[in-house]
């Protein structure tokens, strides 16, 4: 059993793995690797394999820390492990440990995709020498804490009657009052999406990312066949917009943008049941909504969120966390005092420019 860091050559047998594994996810494909590179971090893929045959992989993101000569390893939504092999698992953190010695990383974080509780797989982690870094129960982690997952296992007929009633009836209204979704949207709607999406981030409150950032989703996971743009038209004009990734027979709702104009049509919930529709059609059993705060009240600002894909009947599921291993411990506790800092001052000048 060896444990080797992979080139572009391995490029189909690594994505085919993480398609075919139950851990596998889509922010650890080597196009999502691609797409980060352009953001500041550099991808690193490691496998694990026994006489030709892979067990585990992992794709590390790393990333400079200014001022120190030193990097952080983010592995997004891995690694892709099975605890009940800890001879494997165990020889692919050798593998990850030799790569931090030689790129002088601090600590490596993961936040695997597994449900809690899930006791085989905190067990095994803190044993490693893993820490949980408790996040709270919202937005704060680098993924998402909390999401609703549907399974679409059954017929499309079944899965829509399990929808709430409320959720049907928005579905038809939409399709009554002339709402139109496209899906088959070539690059040339990105600008459209985007505008509606910065649309929405200031009416929610939230920061956007730079179109550079989409084109470069776009480029790397659209020609893969890992990501698909839907956008929604009322009268000609474009009121909304998702885009989803898939990987193997999961597929995930990723960004969704609507305008201000003509939200009494409901697009959100039509463009919703197409993408559902569309997962399905490619094989999928499960949609993942992507994130939402966890165990809020009707008084909390996300609650609309909460209620809009609670309507679908998915199941409402908590992931184990961020977990960190640490490599140079005071370097590590440098980090967890500087980062916050940065942070904070990010969000001022940003806060500020949006003001001005």
């Amino acid at each position: 059993m060896n444990v080797r860091e992979l080139g572009i050559q391995d490029k189909e047998r690594f994505n085919r793995f993480m398609a075919e594994h139950p851990k596998g996810h889509v922010l650890q494909s080597w196009e999502w690797g691609d797409v980060k590179s352009r953001t500041g971090w550099q991808p690193h893929r490691l496998m694990v394999e026994e006489e030709g045959t892979p067990l585990a992989a992992v794709s590390i993101l790393k990333r400079r820390i200014p001022a120190l000569g030193k990097h952080i390893f983010y592995a997004p939504r891995g690694p892709v492990i099975d605890p009940a092999r800890p001879d494997v698992a165990d020889r692919l953190l050798e593998g990850i440990a030799a790569l931090a010695r030689r790129e002088k990383a601090v600590f490596l974080k993961i936040d695997p995709d597994v449900i809690e509780p899930a006791p085989a797989w905190t067990d095994y982690l803190r044993s490693r020498g893993f820490r949980l870094v408790d996040k709270g129960e919202g937005f704060e982690g680098v993924q998402p804490r909390h999401v609703f997952r549907l399974d679409i296992s059954d017929d499309l007929e079944q899965v829509f009657a399990r929808f709430h009633q409320k959720t049907r009836y928005n579905i038809r209204l939409a399709e009554k009052k002339g709402v139109v979704v496209d899906e088959n949207c070539g690059k040339e709607e990105l600008p459209g999406f985007y505008q509606v999406l910065k649309e929405t981030c200031e009416r929610d409150d939230f920061l956007v990312r730079a179109y550079s950032y989409f084109e470069d989703m776009w480029d790397n996971l659209v020609p893969a066949g890992m990501a698909k743009l839907f956008i929604a038209r009322y009268q000609g004009e474009v009121i909304a917009g998702t885009l989803a990734f898939i990987l193997g027979d999961k597929a995930w709702y990723i960004y969704g943008a609507s305008s201000n104009r003509h939200r009494n049509v409901m697009p959100n919930y039509l463009l919703q049941w197409k993408m559902i529709s569309w997962a399905k059609a490619n094989g999928c059993t499960l949609y993942d909504f992507r994130g939402v705060p966890g165990h809020v009240g009707e008084d909390h600002p996300l609650y609309g969120l909460v209620r809009f894909k609670r309507g679908f009947n998915g199941d409402y599921v908590g992931f184990i966390g961020e977990y960190d291993r640490v490599y140079q411990p005071f370097f590590y506790h440098f980090w967890n005092v500087a980062e916050p800092m940065y942070q904070n001052l990010v969000r001022k000048i940003l806060s500020r420019r949006k003001g001005s």
